[in-house]
């Protein structure tokens, strides 16, 4: 409309005005806490410290401040607050049967002796002491608040001089008391002017949460004048096309806004289409699936630091320090978080081999925590985050790593936009701490205020507000006019945002002296909502139906009122993401050439050796379930391993083999003789028990010899339990006694004649055998187990059929072992017996290690040569191993599906 050049109106905020007639701005939020803090320390008789203050140190100020905002007598507010509370406290009405009953109910009710009540309503009648010396405090620092500011110029409206400039008054839809108080004054005295951004639609219907604040202005002696006397009905005459869409997941609305934006043919003005979103944490989402036509993007919006990568690094340091402990003067991290921090971008660029050297000795030793000297070997940035911190260093050290993150982070401008953010915010932190000596910093309450302080900080992106698809927040929408309205997260507790009043102020008291409850929050709300559909011709609302975090989907509120009330042309599309809910199919894995090459690895080639060999577990595994051999032994898909922090049945059973092992063997080299008599007992008892354990427990963590080991409390009760079971294997040993050590923790292995497709073939076998022993007679080979398994069989037949649902796994391996010794040793001649000390079972006073052939209700008859079952259990391994070689016979899935419960592959098979 200008047709010359002519000069702007000057455009202030309506903050800016209130501080240019109050002659000062507000300090910062936790300059303001600390003199809140001083103050409360004067009143407080036993003030808790700064750190337990803080966080609700800032619920005072909020409530102060909306005490002044909206002009509320505080002393009054106050009084009826302790008041109240009184009330609440005082139970003498009630009888001691009545008492009794509520006892029953309400456990807390019986903990509140006197002293406690007392001291909560001490509490409550100190916040209107608290707010007058607070305020008195503030007026001597020459600092304020932004409510004291605005309060004390609308208390002094009749000093303004009139001001030379003409004042118009636009956009604005609730007041603070404050604000309406100023407003009306330059209105009636200055002959300021206002404009209303209205619409009949929210304003006449008394039920439109919208039109609150505008239908008490519009019976206000000042504001009714200045509204229009015809009100415009932009919602009804615009017709406009809404549509709206129920997506499955939060993430899927990015997508769908790209596929929204990419039906638009031929748009050349991209700047009158707004996407809207209530959820910063979908901007990047959006940005990375607009579509190739869009070339100008202008984002207005801040996008929270705690979203960056870089943010959660740094707070990952910051956490890591809660779990350093210093044993002995060495510095110990905790794996979970050293792990954590190596899994970093950031430390696997300043030294892929050395994190990735750290991962896999955290693991294969299980170290539970991690020397300083070990990280530090990483080289200078290893050594700036791994150190532990002391309080007075914090600031210097997070200033420090910032500025090291940001030389690494010279190609991701982005990144070092956060970083700049979180700098500055901890230099204006330091700034105030430094300013409070007094107050000590201790490790957690820094970490606890770094959350607190950059939970709020947000990156503001500034782009071409004339150019470009427009991207912004709810509030920043607000006076803004766009053809095309594309509004995100359509959800109940979304949009409108269910965020309560965080205050001290309960709502009765609040509402009676006037300040903001949620009502006056959600019709802000409601109102920027169809403020958007003012000049809107399209309108497409995305809700999502999956509940987030503990959240239920429910579309927003606004979306049912539209459908109820409107008389405009409404759809919803509920967008699918394909899922194929067939069952999985069955799984049959062929023998291809390669996977008959790869069990070639097993046959005994031309010079008597092969590449590896058969175990029995690896056979048993086959048995059970054909897909899960082929996924663990030919596909060699293994199980993730984890450093665990409890010890589970497995490890236990590994230590209990190695300490008997070195037990049994430091007496053979103690004494240079294998057979151990009943006197030779008592002294291992007594003497070399702990230190056997302590071996046991250096070779299974890989310690080296000089190395400590330091147990966790959970490892000292270990250790003690393991103690127990050894006594009692000594127990039972000596009363076996005399016994001949043959071999122990000893590989066997054997070759195995079976015809295939291709002719004889030698299959390598292999087991280790946890102990072999000579006793009366008879050449024993032990299994130590730590579970429960069962000794007795039905028949050798029986150990090989998969279709036996009580197959003794146990009793196939021990037999696997007397083929094994047989072959090695073939000159022979004594009775093979296998045997399973089960750790179960060893403390029952009938404890029998030998297996037992038996039908079930009778007597069984035990084992005590191999050589009589052998050929039996031959026949049976060789129909197992030529089962395993015909290309004909398919790797499949198991029927039986109580094997799958445990099966670490369930995920892969779909089971």
């Amino acid at each position: 409309m200008i047709n010359e050049p002519t000069w702007l109106p000057e455009i202030k905020t309506i903050e800016d005005i209130f501080y240019q007639y109050a002659g000062q701005r507000p300090a910062d939020d936790l300059t303001l806490i600390f003199e809140l803090y001083k103050v409360y320390q004067g009143i407080h008789p036993e003030p808790e410290p700064f750190d337990k203050f803080f966080f609700w140190g800032e619920m005072i100020l909020k409530d102060f401040n909306d005490l002044d905002q909206f002009m509320a007598n505080a002393s009054k507010l106050y009084h009826h607050l302790s008041e109240i509370k009184d009330l609440e406290s005082d139970l003498s009405f009630l009888s001691e049967s009545q008492i009794d009953l509520i006892k029953q109910f309400w456990s807390s009710f019986q903990h509140q002796d006197k002293s406690h009540q007392e001291k909560f309503l001490k509490f409550w009648k100190m916040l209107g002491p608290l707010y007058a010396s607070f305020h008195a405090s503030l007026d001597v620092s020459g600092l304020a608040y932004s409510g004291m500011l605005y309060r004390k110029v609308a208390e002094h409206l009749n000093a303004l001089e009139k001001p030379e400039k003409k004042h118009i008054f636009i956009g604005f839809n609730a007041f603070t008391a404050t604000e309406e108080k100023l407003i009306k004054h330059f209105i009636s005295e200055f002959e300021a002017e206002i404009y209303w951004d209205i619409d009949s639609y929210y304003l006449v219907d008394k039920n439109q949460e919208a039109g609150l604040f505008f239908r008490d202005y519009q019976k206000d002696k000042i504001f009714g004048p200045t509204f229009p006397e015809t009100l415009p009905e932009y919602i009804q005459s615009r017709n406009a096309k809404i549509q709206t869409y129920a997506t499955p997941l939060k993430t899927n609305q990015a997508n769908l806004v790209g596929s929204i934006l990419g039906d638009i043919e031929d748009e050349k003005a991209w700047e009158e289409t707004v996407i809207i979103l209530p959820d910063e944490q979908m901007l990047f989402p959006i940005l990375h699936t607009l579509p190739s036509q869009i070339d100008k993007v202008n984002v207005t919006m801040g996008y929270p630091v705690k979203n960056a990568p870089v943010y959660a690094f740094l707070e990952a340091v910051l956490e890591m320090q809660r779990y350093v402990k210093v044993e002995e003067g060495k510095v110990l991290f905790y794996h979970k978080a050293v792990k954590d921090l190596l899994s970093s971008i950031y430390l696997k660029s300043a030294n892929q081999a050395h994190t990735k050297y750290l991962l896999s000795e955290m693991q294969e030793k299980n170290q539970i925590y991690i020397t300083q000297e070990d990280l530090h070997q990483g080289g200078g940035f290893f050594k700036l985050i791994f150190q532990k911190l002391s309080s007075e260093k914090l600031f210097e050290y997070v200033a420090t790593l910032m500025e090291e993150l940001a030389n690494r982070l010279e190609e991701e401008p982005l990144q070092k936009s956060y970083l700049y953010q979180c700098f500055k915010q901890l230099n204006r932190l330091q700034a105030i701490f430094e300013q409070e000596q007094a107050t000590k910093v201790d490790i957690e309450f820094f970490i606890r205020l770094f959350r607190q302080i950059f939970r709020e900080v947000k990156l503001p992106f500034e782009g071409e507000p004339l150019q470009g698809l427009q991207i912004m927040g709810v509030l920043e929408s607000r006076n803004l006019d766009f053809k095309r309205v594309i509004i995100c997260n359509m959800n109940e507790d979304s949009f409108p945002p269910s965020a309560g009043l965080n205050s001290m102020i309960p709502f009765n008291i609040r509402r009676a002296f006037g300040l903001p409850v949620q009502e006056q929050n959600d019709a802000i709300y409601a109102y920027t909502f169809y403020r958007l559909l003012h000049s809107a011709e399209e309108v497409h609302m995305i809700y999502t139906t999956a509940s987030d975090q503990g959240k239920a989907g429910e579309k927003s509120r606004y979306i049912q009122q539209m459908t109820v009330e409107m008389g405009l042309s409404h759809e919803e599309e509920v967008i699918y993401v394909p899922i194929d809910l067939k069952n999985t199919g069955e799984i049959n894995i062929e023998k291809e050439p390669e996977i008959a090459q790869i069990l070639e690895r097993y046959v005994v080639q031309e010079n008597g050796k092969s590449i590896t060999a058969f175990s029995p577990s690896a056979l048993s595994v086959h048995l059970d379930c054909r897909l899960k051999f082929y996924l663990q032994y030919i596909a060699n898909i293994s199980e993730k391993d984890e450093v665990k922090e409890e010890i589970d049945a497995a490890v236990f059973g590994n230590l209990a083999h190695y300490s008997m092992e070195f037990l049994y063997q430091g007496f053979q080299e103690r004494s240079r003789r294998d057979t151990l008599e009943k006197g030779d007992f008592k002294a291992l008892k007594e003497k070399w028990v702990f230190p056997a354990i302590e071996l046991g427990i250096r070779k299974f963590y890989h310690l080296e010899e000089n190395a400590e080991t330091k147990l966790s409390g959970q490892m000292a009760i270990v250790r003690d339990v393991l103690q127990k079971y050894i006594f009692r294997l000594l127990e039972i040993d000596e009363a076996a006694a005399p016994i001949r050590i043959v071999s122990m923790e000893k590989a066997h292995q054997a070759q195995f004649e079976i015809n295939t497709a291709h002719g004889p073939r030698l299959i390598s076998l292999r087991g280790l055998i946890d102990r072999v022993d000579e006793q009366n007679g008879s050449i024993r080979l032990i299994d130590y187990k730590s579970g429960a398994d069962k000794k007795d069989f039905t028949s050798t037949a029986s150990l090989f059929d998969r279709d036996d649902s009580k197959r003794n796994k146990a009793a196939m391996q021990t037999m696997y072992y007397g083929l094994l010794y047989q072959a090695m040793h073939p000159e022979n001649s004594l009775p093979l017996k296998p045997a399973i000390f089960n750790f179960k079972e060893i403390f029952k006073d009938d404890f029998n290690p030998y297996l037992q052939e038996k039908e079930s209700r009778k007597a069984g008859v035990e084992v005590n040569d191999y050589k009589d079952y052998q050929q039996e259990y031959e026949a049976g391994l060789r129909g197992l191993l030529e089962e395993l070689y015909d290309p004909e016979v398919a790797f499949n899935q198991t029927d039986d599906l109580k094997k799958c419960a445990y099966c670490p592959y369930i995920g892969i098979c779909g089971r």
